[in-house]
């Protein structure tokens, strides 16, 4: 095939893509049109239609990861299904490459299989979750705490801090504040103590999303320690923050 007639099949399948609402799509005929060959962005959108079909589309999924291997576009599209087959092909690989990386899983693991299996997160074990959430990476401690949000109702307040603690001392706001919002469903004790540290020495970004956290929680012993932090502060934002979420509450 030409580079000519390559752009214009590419085209042609653009197009049909795009009347995919007027006219659906048939897994078996975007089985058929997926290629290794063709460009990233259409194997993409290719993959996507699949997994947004379901049950419908896993058979050719996995059909293509039999043909092709397991593409980062594959693999999307196997979590995209929420198939439960799917969900046990993602955590066979997982296992798999943990088992072949053992000593240092979470520097090995794929990003696209970790997207992936985001969904199924509460299907992980902790030993599974730890070497992602202790990793360096900013982006694999953003990806294991959207993994342990579904995880987290079956941990106690402990195992949770134990898991988050990596991300709760990060110097990176983004996955402080992440792990803060994680931890502020949960009204143990415990965890509003953590908050409480972060509001105190925490940076101005994180300290307010922990203050803020504290005002969600909304128990008496969170009340208690936004008090108590209303007291203490310097005068500045904080303290002013600790003061809101103590008035809201009063409000409320």
């Amino acid at each position: 095939m030409s580079v000519i007639d390559s752009v214009i099949d590419e085209a042609a399948l653009w197009e049909r893509l795009s009347q995919s609402r007027l006219n659906p799509l048939d897994p078996h005929w975007l089985g058929e049109m997926y290629s290794p060959s063709l460009s990233a962005a259409l194997r993409a959108a290719l993959s996507e239609q699949l997994g947004l079909m379901a049950g419908r589309g896993w058979p050719v999924i996995a059909s293509l990861i039999e043909r092709h291997g397991p593409s980062p576009d594959l693999v999307h599209a196997a979590g995209l299904c929420h198939q439960e087959p799917a969900r046990d092909w993602l955590l066979g690989q997982l296992r798999q490459n943990k088992v072949a990386n053992s000593q240092a899983a979470s520097r090995h693991a794929d990003p696209a299989l970790l997207d992936a299996l985001q969904c199924w997160g509460a299907a992980l074990t902790v030993n599974e979750l730890t070497p992602i959430l202790q990793a360096p990476s900013q982006t694999m401690r953003l990806t294991g705490l959207r993994l342990l949000r579904f995880k987290a109702h079956q941990l106690d307040a402990q195992a949770l801090l134990s898991l988050c603690a990596p991300c709760l001392e990060d110097w990176r706001d983004p996955v402080t504040i992440a792990a803060i919002r994680l931890l502020q469903r949960r009204d143990d004790p415990s965890i509003s103590e953590a908050l409480a540290k972060i509001g105190r020495q925490g940076s101005e970004a994180s300290a307010q999303a922990a203050l803020k956290a504290l005002g969600c929680i909304a128990t008496p012993h969170s009340r208690a320690l936004l008090q108590e932090l209303a007291d203490q502060l310097l005068p500045g934002e904080r303290q002013r923050q600790a003061m809101r979420q103590l008035e809201q509450q009063l409000d409320g």
